[in-house]
């Protein structure tokens, strides 16, 4: 009597790879992810206005390294042209990006002494 050989069984795909790569993708993201503290009380932050500024407009120029110029004014010249300053409105201030933060705080605090009392900072659209 003649047998047929046994059938082999088609051996099924392991799942085993993608179970390693998902646990590599998980470890990975909670690796990379940052958790960050949650905040001690609600925020809103300033929005920005999209209008130009008015030409004529009182305009205060200060460069990286602090120095304000106003007019044709520059340095400890300019705020002294701001003390004599008569024009209504707001006072632009077109400050550069390298500016620190500390230098431009210290600024704020003299325009507050020469009775500037609202100051605007000019900003780009990101």
């Amino acid at each position: 009597m003649l047998f047929a050989p046994p059938r082999r069984r088609a051996r099924a795909d392991s799942i085993v790879p993608m179970i390693n790569v998902v646990f590599l993708l998980l470890i990975f993201f909670l690796m990379t992810a940052r958790i960050a503290p949650t905040a001690p009380f609600p925020v809103t932050p300033p929005e920005a206005q999209a209008t130009g500024a008015a030409a004529g407009a009182d305009i205060l120029h200060v460069a990286a390294d602090g120095t304000p110029a106003y007019g044709a004014a520059t340095g400890a010249d300019a705020l002294a042209a701001l003390a004599d300053r008569t024009a209504p409105g707001p006072l632009l201030i077109r400050a550069d990006a390298g500016l620190p933060m500390a230098q431009f705080a210290a600024l704020l605090a003299e325009l507050a002494a020469l009775g500037v009392d609202d100051p605007r900072l000019v900003t780009v659209a990101p």
